[in-house]
């Protein structure tokens, strides 16, 4: 697996356990949800900028398109 792939992946696993805790979700609940509702997917297609942003602030991001595609934690 090369570096960035590795670096990606660690940081995904690091973003669900934050989200998991800040919504106080298991981590296995909080990585379906983020499925569910275009989480990850947002993660995928903009880890360049949200891996130079706080967790904190990555998390309100994801929140908010998770929110957007039916989400209802808040």
């Amino acid at each position: 697996m090369a570096r960035e792939e590795l670096n990606k992946l660690k940081y995904t696993i690091a973003l669900i356990a934050e989200f998991a805790k800040k919504f106080n979700l298991g981590q296995r609940q909080a990585l379906n949800y983020l499925k569910r509702y275009k989480g990850l997917d947002y993660l995928q297609a903009f880890y360049d900028v949200l891996h130079t942003k706080s967790f904190e602030e990555s998390l309100h991001d994801i929140s908010i398109i998770c929110q957007r595609n039916g989400g209802g934690l808040q």
